[in-house]
């Protein structure tokens, strides 16, 4: 089977090329997908840049997460069949046309769910429901802070909050996107600003601060760490300052940030009766039970569709990075196939 695939040597977008290549028949345990629609993340990003720790060696194909039809299963494959519509995950490879994976990493599309809303849900569910759940060990009523809140995880991040009866306050780096998160049901939206201290402690208007999506860094990050109240967690699961538009990353501006990031210390933390716990989506990877078992307690909180705010076209994928990387967009930026 031909497929169209990108492929990629880390270091700069520039250096992505779409090729015409062979795709082998699937492994026994393997199921092959026709890709209709693929997910976007930061972690792509990074992954082009070669800045990401989880980065393959050599040539690779970026994109982790996509949605499609079965078009083929290997012998060993039960549960699955051709023509199956499908949504799932990968450790690198979903940026083509078509792709082989164990059939485990392959969940059913939702009957009422068109394949660009399948590509924009499992690596944002996921992340937002194992920072807040799983290692955040959110309870019923608390407050909860959530940066980036019109971005995918961030929308999915508070869907999951509400359904504890959270008080959830958003951030976001452009005030035309807080429209977006009134919709979404945040009680407090702030846009970031050098006010953002007082601007916190207003909008938290004497409640305890009890846990932190952090994904921005720097004095943001600093800045919800001392407002966290005893006992409170900060779960870190990306930093967006280091993010810029453009071919390659500005070498000088990341060793700025690197030599500024803060540091907490950990006997502070002790004192001061506070958490900081951190994770990277993609090396959980190999742990498809605990996927699965994620899966099926999210399914139970009957979570709405995610929030596409941008579809290209599969050939449109430099331009789709570049929109990506503006901080422009809302919700998850799809290409469709």
């Amino acid at each position: 089977m031909q497929r169209q695939v990108y492929l990629l040597k880390a270091g700069r977008l520039a250096n992505l090329k779409l090729v015409t290549e062979e795709l082998p028949a699937p492994q026994p345990d393997e199921v092959t997908v026709a890709v209709k629609a693929i997910g976007l993340n930061f972690a792509d990003i990074f992954a082009i840049w070669g800045l990401y720790a989880a980065t393959p060696e050599g040539i690779f194909t970026p994109g982790l997460e996509y949605a499609g039809e079965i078009a083929a299963v290997g012998s060993a494959v039960e549960g699955v069949k051709k023509g199956d519509r499908v949504m799932g995950v990968t450790r690198f490879g979903a940026y083509t046309s078509h792709l082989n994976i164990n059939h485990r990493y392959v969940v059913p599309l939702p009957e009422d769910w068109d394949f660009v809303e399948g590509a924009a849900f499992l690596v944002h569910v996921l992340t937002a429901y194992y920072g807040l759940v799983k290692l955040g060990d959110l309870q019923q009523g608390q407050n909860v802070l959530i940066h980036s809140g019109g971005g995918g995880v961030g929308l999915m991040a508070n869907r999951i909050a509400k359904k504890y009866n959270t008080f959830t306050i958003g951030t976001i780096g452009r005030p035309d996107k807080e429209a977006l998160l009134r919709e979404e049901g945040y009680d407090r939206v702030i846009v970031r600003s050098k006010q953002f201290a007082d601007d916190l402690e207003q909008a938290l208007d004497g409640r305890d601060l009890h846990l932190i999506m952090e994904c921005i860094g720097g004095k943001i990050l600093k800045i919800g760490f001392n407002q966290l109240a005893p006992m409170g967690r900060m779960i870190s699961y990306g930093s967006a300052r280091y993010a810029s538009v453009g071919n390659r990353p500005n070498y000088l501006k990341l060793l700025y940030y690197y030599l500024t990031r803060p540091k907490i210390d950990p006997q502070t933390m002790t004192s001061e009766n506070k958490s900081v716990m951190a994770f990277n989506l993609i090396f959980l990877f190999h742990k498809v039970d605990l996927m699965h078992e994620m899966l099926e307690e999210i399914g139970q909180l009957a979570l709405k569709k995610p929030y596409v705010g941008h579809r290209l076209p599969f050939e449109k994928l430099e331009e789709a990075i570049l929109l990506f990387q503006s901080g422009k967009t809302t919700g998850k930026v799809v290409l469709e196939v």
